[in-house]
């Protein structure tokens, strides 16, 4: 089985690559896509670079050009819901698009004509994932995951996106990676940590933030990864 691992940047694959033994590496779309193989699995891992335009074309090209037959995506979000802190784990239920708008035609928010305002993620990699999480001790949240090409910094934006879209957390990539695999009929899985909240510190590091995340996020889907061998 070919699974697909993505991140939008660099420091969100660093971790997985450096597990991996005998990796590969293709250029393809001006982009670097790495081989490998892990148990009995296939894995073709890539950061998209940050937004949707990057992150549909990278997950299309491991698909189409790779054979993946499965989609894992983990990366960093901002929180709308106030339970949610700095360093949860959430699991998209659902992925919309916040900025996508042809309500002058009559449409709902995030809506085009042959598509749907919600792609829901794979029922069977959320169960996978809700038992690697009890299995290891980790609290792993569940929510609708908005995105859109924007980083959205202005407290009342959230709002809306939150009453609009009954959203958890917002980022950039996660819906259309979700889009593409609907559309190609692949399972998938978007696993995101949260990066801001209503209660960060002034001295908050991101980049800090960013490299331990990713190593926790790595651990997760390896974890997830042995589960999905086992359970193909």
């Amino acid at each position: 089985m070919v699974v697909g691992v993505m991140g939008a940047m660099p420091e969100e694959i660093e971790p997985i690559l450096a597990r991996l033994q005998d990796v590969k590496k293709h250029e393809i779309a001006d982009n670097i896509y790495y081989t490998a193989l892990y148990g009995s699995l296939d894995l073709v891992i890539a950061y998209s670079k940050i937004g949707k335009v990057f992150s549909a074309l990278t997950a299309s090209t491991m698909i189409e050009k790779f054979g993946a037959q499965k989609m894992l995506f983990s990366g960093v979000a901002g929180a709308i819901d106030p339970d949610l802190k700095i360093g949860d784990l959430i699991a998209a239920t659902k992925l919309c698009q916040h900025d996508l708008d042809i309500t002058a035609f009559g449409h709902p928010y995030g809506y085009v004509p042959e598509g749907k305002v919600y792609v829901e993620a794979d029922p069977r990699l959320l169960e996978i994932a809700a038992r690697v999480a009890h299995e290891r001790g980790i609290t792993l949240k569940r929510g609708i995951v908005a995105t859109g090409d924007q980083f959205v910094a202005d407290p009342a934006r959230k709002e809306w996106i939150g009453k609009t879209f009954d959203a958890a957390a917002l980022e950039m990539e996660g819906a259309a990676v979700a889009v593409v695999c609907d559309a190609l009929d692949i399972p998938f899985f978007i696993l995101r940590a949260i990066s801001d909240a209503a209660d960060m510190d002034a001295g908050f590091d991101f980049d800090a933030f960013l490299e331990s995340s990713s190593a926790v996020s790595a651990d997760f889907l390896f974890a997830m990864l042995d589960a999905v061998d086992q359970d193909k």
